[in-house]
């Protein structure tokens, strides 16, 4: 497998008031294309704050990230915002769906931001509602769906672009542990039927053990531990 991103001695700081917060404190490593790749740690660890250095939504303090070759550091804010278009797909804890639209428009939204045309976004649209078991919901918005609709909706909008790498922020945080599973086993069958790159932030070290093919857990800003298969490294 090809190199997707390697990360080298990445930091972030903050300052707040007379101290420096050190957020991401060198942390250095690669993943594959199709790779699934949990981040685990406890809040403070610095995992979000990886997954957002890697979405573009950040800047780092020092280090480099590259995708596919190119260093997100020494983007400019346009390249960023097409990174985050063509690049990645991300997926909040909380959907973070536009209330009064609905499902499919919900997912055409980031493709007519990217210049696809109307009837292209409308046929991905119910392709990709349909591909996560939302064929007959298309319609709806919102409120009318249960949580777990919600972020199937949400795995449909980060598809939309077709992008290699997916970005999952405590995906199944605000969920019950039935649509836990029916989430996970979403993410999973992207990950091995189409090849898509995975990288989820979770505090749940079980989840990630039953569903990640590498988990790298952080404290402090650092790598402490990878795992592979089942083995700690």
């Amino acid at each position: 497998m090809a190199t997707l991103l390697d990360i080298q001695d990445l930091q972030k700081h903050y300052r707040m008031g007379e101290s420096t917060v050190r957020a991401l404190d060198g942390v250095s490593l690669a993943i594959e294309d199709g790779e699934f790749v949990a981040l685990v740690g406890t809040s403070g660890s610095g995992k979000s704050t990886l997954l957002n250095l890697i979405a573009g939504l950040d800047r780092p303090t020092g280090g480099s990230l590259r995708i596919s070759g190119q260093d997100l550091a020494a983007m400019s804010s346009a390249e960023l915002s097409l990174h985050r278009s063509r690049n990645v797909g991300m997926i909040f804890q909380s959907f973070n769906l536009i209330s009064t639209m609905t499902a499919a428009d919900n997912v055409t939204l980031s493709m007519m931001f990217a210049g696809v045309a109307r009837a292209e976004r409308d046929r991905r649209a119910s392709e990709l509602l349909q591909l996560v078991g939302l064929g007959d919901r298309q319609q709806h918005r919102p409120k009318e769906l249960s949580g777990g609709e919600q972020q199937r909706v949400a795995i449909a909008r980060a598809l939309a672009n077709s992008p290699r790498l997916l970005l999952a922020d405590e995906p199944t945080g605000n969920l019950d542990s039935k649509t836990s599973r029916e989430i996970m086993a979403v993410l999973t069958e992207l990950n091995e039927k189409q090849g898509k790159a995975v990288i989820m932030v979770t505090h749940d070290a079980a989840l990630a053990a039953r569903h990640a093919g590498r988990t790298i857990t952080l404290s402090d800003g650092r790598i402490v531990s990878e795992s592979a298969a089942g083995v700690s490294a």
